[in-house]
């Protein structure tokens, strides 16, 4: 492969050629204890400079951001259409916001139902032009059932590790796309860590999140869709649900090559929003000591002991101010059957979790008046609907 370009550790910032499959910087991460989050995080770099004098953002665009990714050529692209989800401006009539602007961007849309397409696309494609045809991953539903489905789309075969109690619907989303499921006695971090042993024993090519670098990158795209929509420009404030902090990452990725190349001069807010019952990325925040307190809460795909890409996500909110907030159970029930009654848009309980963000922000007083702020709303509330009827 062309040296586009390189794998550079967050820890040691040590850099790795793209010639082989790489997960983890390998010094960083070799005391590596599956209780913590994991150290040697890798982290894509392009050569920023070049491409400032060789493209544009509408060249960009047109050929479906493949200079900013990991990839030879699109024609690796899965054939679904995987983005290019919808860019909703609320109704103040409506939703009674009439001081700042309330925008959803819609990732229900994606092939699988889940913003999860974007990272599963990304490796899909990577695999496939490295020929490797299996490819692992550990999840609570979401990851699993986008895996699934862009692997039927690309002719290659999915394993899928999940703990038992993964909503059913995704689980049968899974099962219908034909994949491999490997139900876990135990928690999605239990799931994870026998996903990376297969992967050891197997060869298998790992997507799971915090550890294929590949999945940030597939996440960012997301920021260049959103820079599109809103004709060159990004919202003032973001409200992203986090539970690894991968999609934090891969919107702060994406911000962050939008200012590399010149195109925005400051990174928008960026607001990490977790479940009260998960919440030990924020909670650590600022912790002199990280500190795991089993999670608890409806939101499963957001539910995590130990956030995976807990490292860059501090590093990234450290650096451009980024903030991190809880929202309760019921607060996420409440944000969704607001969202479904006043914008059309049915979330599940992750997604719903941004949105009871955005307004408990909004009624602690702390959204100005005439921002913009955008709610990341990352799957389909048809993908566990038992959670509302409890």
């Amino acid at each position: 492969m062309e040296t586009k370009f390189v794998y550079e550790c967050i820890d040691c910032k040590c850099r790795f050629s793209n010639a082989s499959v790489i997960y983890l910087c390998p010094d960083c991460s070799a005391n590596n204890v599956p209780t913590l989050p994991p150290k040697g995080i890798l982290k894509i770099i392009y050569d920023y400079d070049q491409l400032k004098k060789t493209i544009t953002f509408n060249e960009l665009k047109k050929e479906h951001w493949l200079s900013l990714l990991p990839l030879k050529t699109m024609a690796s692209w899965p054939a679904l259409r995987i983005g290019n989800t919808p860019l909703y401006k609320t109704d103040s009539r409506k939703t009674n916001i009439t001081e700042h602007q309330l925008l959803i961007k819609d990732d229900s849309q994606n092939p699988s139902f889940s913003f999860k397409d974007r990272a599963s696309a990304l490796v899909s494609a990577f695999a496939l032009e490295n020929d490797i045809d299996t490819i692992v991953a550990a999840s609570t539903g979401n990851a699993g059932s986008s895996l699934a489905c862009i692997c039927a789309n690309q002719g290659q075969k999915a394993i899928v590790y999940v703990p038992e109690a993964a909503p059913k619907g995704k689980l049968l989303q899974i099962r219908m796309h034909g994949a491999t499921l490997v139900p876990v006695k135990g928690t999605y971090d239990d799931a994870f860590e026998l996903s990376l042993e297969a992967t050891r024993k197997n060869g298998w090519y790992n997507r799971n999140t915090g550890f294929n670098p590949l999945t940030i990158d597939g996440k960012k795209t997301v920021v260049f869709e959103l820079f599109a929509q809103m004709e060159n420009r990004l919202p003032d404030r973001i409200f992203v649900p986090t539970g690894d902090g991968v999609i934090l990452c891969g919107v702060y990725k994406g911000c962050e090559d939008l200012i590399q190349l010149g195109w925005i001069d400051k990174m928008p807010e960026i607001i990490a929003v977790q479940s009260e019952g998960s919440d030990n990325l924020v909670r650590n925040m600022h912790a002199d000591h990280f500190e795991i307190i089993s999670s608890n809460t409806i939101a499963d795909s957001i539910s995590v002991d130990v956030p995976r890409n807990y490292f860059m996500s501090i590093q990234f909110m450290e650096k451009y101010e980024g903030k991190g907030m809880t929202v309760t159970d019921d607060q996420i029930r409440s944000a969704s059957k607001w969202m479904a009654r006043t914008t059309g848009v049915f979330a599940e309980p992750a997604a719903s979790a941004a949105m009871a963000g955005f307004l408990k922000y909004q009624n602690e007083g702390r959204v100005e008046p005439g921002s913009a702020n955008l709610v990341l709303s990352t799957g389909s509330g048809l993908k566990d609907i038992n959670i509302f009827n409890q």
